[in-house]
């Protein structure tokens, strides 16, 4: 599980607006640029690059 206070910083790379944990707690989603940012082994994936985009 990510840690809250590392949650708490951590920005979309492309717009810099917050990110929400999904449900699931496998990813980042932005909302304002409809991408999700997956987390491998409790560290967040967060190149736009790397980004899925949210259906």
């Amino acid at each position: 599980m990510i840690n809250k206070d590392l949650l708490d910083i951590l920005v979309c790379p492309k717009c810099k607006n917050p990110v929400t944990l999904t449900e699931s707690g496998d990813g980042l989603v932005c909302e304002e640029c409809k991408l999700k940012y997956e987390i491998k082994d409790d560290i967040p994936i967060m190149l736009v690059e790397e980004a899925k985009p949210l259906n």
